[in-house]
């Protein structure tokens, strides 16, 4: 059985494919997962690998999506990339990590932002 949890995170995903998707990205794959963790989100902006963190709030009471991108997740997802560059045997050199936050209230429309190049 999937989670409240879980189903909230498959929503963000899909806002997100779907936002990228109209901005010419490529999805490359979705919740790539290994003993290290997960990266929500690989895709292709052009000649550039993206790996993609997606962060969905349902209401602003306790801070922004943006805020959930804290030092430990972070440090986490560089352990996942780097294990996914060995796992798939790829020395791409062209990559980045973008950050899309989505807001999302059911009486409105989400608001999505997409932060690229972000700092890990």
């Amino acid at each position: 059985m999937i989670s409240d949890r879980r189903k909230i995170g498959n929503f963000g995903e899909q806002l997100a494919c779907d936002f990228l998707k109209k901005k010419k990205y490529k999805i490359i794959e979705r919740n790539f997962q290994n003993k290290f963790g997960e990266i929500d989100l690989i895709t292709r902006d052009r000649n550039q690998l993206v790996f993609v963190e997606v962060k969905l709030k349902e209401n602003k009471d306790f801070g922004l999506p943006e805020e959930e991108f804290t030092f430990y997740k972070k440090k986490k997802l560089k352990r996942v990339i780097n294990s996914y560059f060995i796992e798939k045997k790829n020395k791409e050199e062209n990559w980045r990590v973008d950050l899309i936050a989505i807001e999302f209230d059911k009486n409105t429309e989400p608001l999505i932002r997409h932060h690229q190049s972000v700092e890990i």
